[in-house]
């Protein structure tokens, strides 16, 4: 059975709380559920990883590398805008990956409408809300 890691960056361990105009009411375990919901319809299975650490993310791309993931689904958070460390992490780790914003980019804040990480990801889906993961999970399972 295939592997996949949901890894979820800086502040989205607070969804359900943090700017719901922008992020909604649903939290980081309503999300997961319906990962693992999803991932069981797949036949695939995943593991879930958040930090509000640059670092921590980056070393988790090298574990998941090690332990041979199928694929990766990110929602980089704000380091998306600024990790060129992140971006290496990704690239290096040649596992495919899909960037998840759950607001449009596009249509936010200047600094926020270019993402330096997405370029070592096979896509990028923006402004989907949690079914943007849902389907970043099943381009990689379906690869």
């Amino acid at each position: 059975m295939k592997k996949f890691a949901i890894l979820n960056g800086p502040n989205l361990d607070r969804l359900g709380k943090r700017q719901p105009s922008i992020y909604g009411t649903a939290t980081l375990r309503d999300l997961e559920k319906l990962l693992r919901t999803s991932a069981k319809q797949l036949g695939v299975r995943v593991t879930f990883f958040q930090s509000n650490h640059e670092g921590a993310l980056i070393d988790k791309f090298g574990e998941l590398a090690d332990q041979g993931c199928a694929g990766v689904v990110i929602n980089p958070g704000g380091y998306s805008h600024t990790s060129i460390a992140l971006r290496d992490a990704i690239s290096g780790s040649a596992i495919p990956t899909i960037e998840v914003h759950l607001s449009d980019i596009k249509k936010r804040e200047p600094f926020r409408r270019k993402s330096m990480t997405a370029g070592a990801c096979v896509a990028m889906i923006s402004g989907h809300g949690f079914p943007g993961y849902v389907e970043a999970l099943r381009q990689l399972a379906t690869r």
